[in-house]
């Protein structure tokens, strides 16, 4: 997996890189098998541009991270390529695949899976009548096998499965969203603050799933207001300020790029 990330060399200071991410940051870190790349993506919620000409990829089988304060963009650039929230301009392409003008269950079926901010699960469904919900796309096929495997990945859910969601602690309700998005067999999980409200117990067993997830060869998009977790579980990351792009590089070099650190890792 290391193999496919680009490593700045000795030449390439955290400055340079963020100067080459300004100028195309797809250029600054460009793995070898692109699975999902943004170009120039521009996104308004009415007059207002939340993403102004973004550009972003991810390999397959990586872990990235996109890190930003609130607001700055992250969740959109999520809905605009889960398809919930459409760009005005610019390309998403899954595989090469051109997908920013399908409707979202159509996007879901080409592999890519979202778990929102926030959790948004069935609340009056049971733990299973969710993970049913989430393998809607695979009409005809068994998923007996597939929940099964969520509940290897979180056993909370398995001891709970007949509980109404909305009954759920904040922390089970996170695992079943992560687990009903994993239901429809994505290449690729776009995870929207899976850290959210949690404490720091729970955050870190949320993290080892997630790294557990990708080991088993799954593609990861993280968006993380918790930047030294995101930053740990990440290969390479994006930072997102005023819905532009404004550093790209390896988790490594952004975790101790001064920038970040004074600004996202709550250093003075």
């Amino acid at each position: 997996m290391t193999d496919a990330l680009h490593t700045p060399g000795p030449g390439n200071s955290p400055t340079q890189v963020a100067a080459q991410a300004s100028a195309g940051p797809a250029a600054a870190t460009q793995p070898r098998d692109t699975l999902l790349e943004l170009s120039d993506l521009h996104v308004f919620y009415g007059n207002i541009e939340a993403l102004k000409g973004i550009s972003l990829n991810v390999g397959r089988g990586e872990v990235v991270t996109l890190i930003g304060s609130n607001g700055a963009g992250k969740s959109t650039t999520l809905r605009a390529i889960s398809g919930t929230h459409k760009p005005r301009s610019g390309t998403v392409r899954l595989a090469g695949n051109e997908i920013q003008d399908l409707p979202a269950h159509e996007i879901v079926a080409l592999g890519i899976a979202h778990s929102p901010e926030g959790r948004k699960v069935f609340s009056r469904m049971s733990v299973y009548e969710n993970l049913q919900m989430g393998a809607f796309s695979r009409k005809g096929e068994r998923i007996d096998a597939d929940i099964e495997r969520v509940y290897d990945l979180f056993p909370r859910l398995k001891e709970r499965r007949s509980q109404k969601a909305g009954t759920l602690s904040g922390g089970e309700q996170q695992m079943l969203a992560m687990g009903r998005a994993l239901m429809a067999q994505p290449s690729i999980l776009l995870l929207d603050e899976p850290s959210m409200g949690l404490s720091p117990i729970l955050t870190e067993q949320i993290f080892a799933i997630i790294s557990s997830i990708n080991e088993q060869g799954t593609t990861v998009l993280l968006v993380e207001q918790n930047a030294l977790m995101a930053l740990n579980a990440a290969h390479r990351g994006y930072v997102i300020q005023t819905g532009k792009i404004i550093l790209a590089d390896t988790a490594a070099n952004l975790a101790s790029n001064e920038q970040v650190r004074q600004a996202y890792l709550g250093e003075i």
